[in-house]
């Protein structure tokens, strides 16, 4: 990975479509009119509302389903309709969608997983989808929802379909750059994130001198750099990824100025985040933040073999 302080990601040209004909025009027009209407399953935080924002730009009807604890009640604002649900309930998801012949959906934003073990209030669809997931990790349960969804003729499109520019940019992003000793704990780190990601445990490690401090489990990223921080007491270096077959529909790595705020309180040094792969919420305050307080933020390749040691 080269992390040259003012790389970003080229753009992309892709093949210019074939001209359309007056009978593909025809069909196109028609499935534009068919897919006018777009759902959003919402947990907290701002990327549902993002979302919604850009779809209803698009020209598109925002039917959403809230998560009541969990999603912010402005969404309602540049929503159609929305109904509001509790944790499992997968019956009345499925029924508002298809009361409203809603075709295709997005998941969207963070539901505070420890509630799955005191605050789900399954409905009968809820309750023998749960039955049938044998691991209860992100993946399994976001996956069988999907399945679900699509099983009832509800595709589920990928969080970032109107949002590519919060992918998270290769290259530093500080005024800071990290030194030779950083740059070794991001290698160390990068390996042992990819070992959890593949179990599916969490995204995210934080380490020192080549010494794990701290490995997200279901308490998520926050509690993870504060218990590894205040472990390692200074220097100590975060690692987020992208799970190895991770899918683009649900749960992609998401950094913004709170995951900042708690590396400052534990004088954390450097926050390394596999570029592309993760979701980088209000760009300028995070920067900003950072080199307040003097941390290093590196987008990290996914191939890491020309990263410098």
């Amino acid at each position: 990975m080269a992390i040259n302080q003012h790389s970003l990601p080229g753009n992309t040209l892709s093949e210019q479509p074939p001209k359309a004909t007056e009978s593909t025009a025809h069909q196109q027009h028609h499935v534009d009119l068919q897919s006018n209407k777009i759902g959003i399953i919402a947990g907290g935080g701002q990327f549902p509302l993002l979302f919604a924002k850009a779809a209803k730009e698009q020209g598109r009807e925002v039917y959403v389903v809230a998560h009541q604890g969990e999603t912010d009640v402005a969404l309602a604002e540049y929503a159609h309709s929305i109904s509001w649900v509790k944790l499992g309930q997968l019956g009345k998801i499925i029924k508002f969608f298809k009361n409203n012949q809603v075709d295709e959906t997005a998941f969207l934003g963070t539901i505070t997983k420890t509630r799955i073990f005191k605050e789900v209030w399954p409905d009968l669809k809820g309750l023998s989808l749960w039955n049938k997931i044998d691991i209860k990790h992100d993946d399994s349960i976001l996956r069988a929802i999907a399945d679900s969804l699509e099983e009832e003729g509800i595709s589920v499109v990928e969080s970032t379909m109107y949002l590519k520019n919060l992918l998270f940019p290769a290259g530093i992003l500080t005024k800071k750059k990290p030194t030779s000793e950083q740059i070794e704990d991001i290698r160390f780190g990068w390996s042992i994130a990819k070992e959890i990601g593949s179990l599916d445990i969490g995204q995210c490690v934080v380490v020192r001198s080549k010494s794990v401090m701290a490995i997200e489990a279901i308490e998520g990223t926050d509690a993870t750099i504060l218990r590894g921080g205040k472990l390692a007491r200074k220097k100590a270096v975060v690692v987020k990824i992208r799970k190895p077959g991770q899918d683009f529909r649900f749960d992609l790595p998401a950094i913004g100025p709170t995951t900042i705020k708690n590396m400052h309180e534990v004088k954390a040094s450097v926050l390394a985040v596999e570029a592309g792969q993760a979701l980088l919420f209000d760009r300028n305050e995070v920067i900003t933040q950072a080199n307040k307080a003097g941390i290093v933020i590196v987008g990290v390749d996914q191939d890491m073999s020309d990263f410098p040691s």
